[in-house]
């Protein structure tokens, strides 16, 4: 019964609020998909605590590598709670995830790396027909957005020190 209430409520059309009471209106943005997935429900949380849901509902365009609740859960609980706690450096981790643009798998493919919106470069290379984002894998890639592209990735990245 649970199940069906939470089915019917993402299939009706709404606005999801968010976290400090930003909304997040359903469709087609990068915001309205991280907040209707329950696979990303870890990453909305992360999304809200840095303040960037206005950012992901935004023009763009952007490509998002986004973590799913599994890939933030190979973290250590301490240090989750730890970024979870610290708005600047989680903005910085999350922003790591964002590069400008639209940058669809058939582009990503043909990059070695690729700067984020958080100024350091990610590395992207070809393993036995995977792409990986530094030590990530695309797990599913070309989400359209209408502010960009999503591509899931099965791990978190950190940026540099």
């Amino acid at each position: 019964m649970k199940k069906m209430l939470m089915l019917a409520a993402l299939l009706l059309p709404s606005t999801v609020v968010a976290g400090g009471g930003s909304a997040v209106p359903s469709g087609r943005t990068i915001a309205a998909i991280v907040a209707n997935d329950p696979n990303f429900s870890t990453l909305l949380t992360a999304v809200q605590a840095a303040g960037l849901v206005d950012t992901l509902n935004g023009a763009g365009p952007y490509t998002v590598f986004a973590p799913t609740n599994a890939a933030f859960a190979k973290l250590p609980k301490a240090d989750l709670d730890a970024l979870l706690n610290n708005p600047d450096q989680l903005r910085a981790v999350l922003l790591y995830h964002v590069v400008p643009g639209r940058v669809t798998s058939g582009q990503v493919v043909k990059l070695s790396s690729a700067t984020t919106a958080n100024g350091a470069d990610i590395a992207i290379r070809t393993m036995n027909g995977r792409v990986m984002i530094n030590d990530a894998t695309v797990t599913r890639a070309d989400i359209a957005a209408s502010n960009g592209v999503i591509h899931v990735i099965d791990s978190v990245i950190l940026p540099p020190q």
